[in-house]
């Protein structure tokens, strides 16, 4: 099931930050006191009443900078705009109406995409109330004032961003197709690859820095089934600013993510699996989503008997907390296994929405208890009374035990080793919850 986004937008300095991370309920964007200080594009989940949605922080948009990095972060800015459901707009009742909103206003009016207009800083509604009346004239609908360091007004404005969430549950409940992303940083061939899987041009492979578009769904038949590939390519930068790249990709693999059933992660071969590879990574496996690790670029690489094994050792090391994952080396360019992927997907997809029943999934834990005892700690022992299945996307299990503290990550680990030796579940995470019950 997806999640909306709504990404949060403004001029700098407005308290973005602020009003993300009372959101987000801890403190994940940088907050400092200079315009453009929120370098760290970052996203968060986020419940508010019966609603889960995806919040993204952007940098401060300003219009006409001829600063690099207050460009790049307009473009950033611009991405989170096209991927996201609902816009946040955020503004400064302290500083007034100043002519950035309205170009901001009118960058989001071409949008056509809902806006929620937010006036910041309204630590008292007496006195601010009359300054809060300017905003409308921005012409993008009514203001709600908040203060998101007082946090006041933020129920309001939320009721209002809800309000605009699309019905993801019908529109998916019709489409049943597979829905695969593909994920990765810049330049590791992932716009190459579904050029290649559809057989044409479906993606713009370039060059220009800022091409930025919503994530292109593209569907592709293969041995008379449909797929949606839901590219994340398109941005390619000269001037690459690290921190800039990296934002770039994962606001693009968040989003992506929330809506695919299995992610694949582009790895460029020729520069082996790096930190950022591992951070986009997570975002799917956080995810509980299934996952297939595409080594690109494999026609590149020079061999001998070894070089598969040594490739292998480096990626379930660097991704270590997705053992599970399936790996496969292609080759985009000459098209080298490429057949395996669509293999893979089916074998992934069955596996992340597999159902053990409850009888067969005791009989392995009773198995697995008696061949190595659970902890015990001052005298007391883990008890497990039973297991049970509750969900699928990812399959999730309840333990039901004596003592929760007595279940030591390292037990559930073994437990969840067991249990992937027995069913396979190849490819997709796997999820446990320790509930205590009383001894009867």
């Amino acid at each position: 099931m997806s999640k909306p986004v709504v990404a949060v937008v403004g001029r700098p300095n407005v308290g973005k930050s602020t009003l993300f991370n009372a959101l987000a309920g801890e403190r994940i964007s940088i907050v400092k006191d200079t315009p453009g200080v929120t370098r760290d594009r970052i996203y968060a989940d986020v419940t508010w009443l019966d609603h889960n949605f995806t919040l993204i922080d952007t940098g401060g948009i300003e219009p006409d900078s001829r600063d690099v990095i207050l460009s790049q972060m307009r473009e950033q800015a611009e991405i989170a705009i096209a991927t996201a459901d609902v816009i946040l707009f955020l503004t400064d009742v302290r500083q007034g109406l100043q002519d950035a909103d309205a170009k901001v206003a009118d960058l989001l009016r071409r949008s056509a995409k809902p806006v929620v207009l937010a006036v910041n800083k309204v630590d008292s509604f007496e006195k601010y109330m009359p300054d809060v009346y300017e905003f409308y004239n921005l012409g993008i609908g009514d203001p709600v004032a908040v203060s998101a360091a007082s946090m006041l007004g933020l129920g309001d404005m939320l009721d209002e961003v809800v309000k605009h969430f699309p019905d993801y549950d019908k529109e998916e409940a019709c489409d049943e197709r597979p829905k695969v992303a593909i994920i990765g940083k810049p330049n590791v061939g992932k716009s190459s690859l579904i050029n290649r899987l559809a057989k044409e041009e479906r993606v713009i492979v370039s060059d220009i820095a800022g091409t930025t578009r919503d994530a292109i769904d593209t569907d592709i038949r293969y041995d008379g089934k449909e797929y949606v590939f839901i590219d994340t390519a398109g941005l390619r930068r000269k001037n690459k600013i690290k921190e800039e790249i990296e934002r770039y990709s994962i606001i693009r693999a968040v989003t992506a993510v929330e809506r695919a059933d299995v992610c694949i992660i582009v790895i460029d071969a020729t520069e082996g699996v790096t930190e950022q590879d591992a951070k986009i990574a997570g975002i799917a496996h956080e995810r509980g989503k299934g996952i297939i690790i595409a080594v690109n670029k494999w026609d590149a690489v020079e061999k001998d008997d070894k070089t598969i094994y040594r490739h292998t050792e480096k990626i379930r090391q660097i991704l270590s907390f997705m053992p599970y994952a399936e790996i496969l080396f292609i080759s985009a360019k000459s098209g080298q296994r490429l057949n395996k992927i669509f293999e893979l997907i089916d074998v992934v997809i069955e596996n992340n929405s597999m159902r053990v029943a409850t009888g067969v999934l005791n009989e392995i834990v009773a198995e697995a208890v008696a061949m190595q005892q659970p902890p015990s700690d001052k005298g007391k022992r883990l008890k497990i009374y039973y297991v049970t299945q509750v969900s699928v996307k990812p399959p999730t299990f309840v333990v039901f035990v004596n003592d929760k503290e007595l279940m030591h990550f390292s037990y559930t680990r073994y437990l969840e080793n067991r249990i992937r030796e027995t069913f396979g579940f190849r490819g997709t995470a796997l999820k446990f919850i320790t509930r205590e019950r009383k001894e009867e």
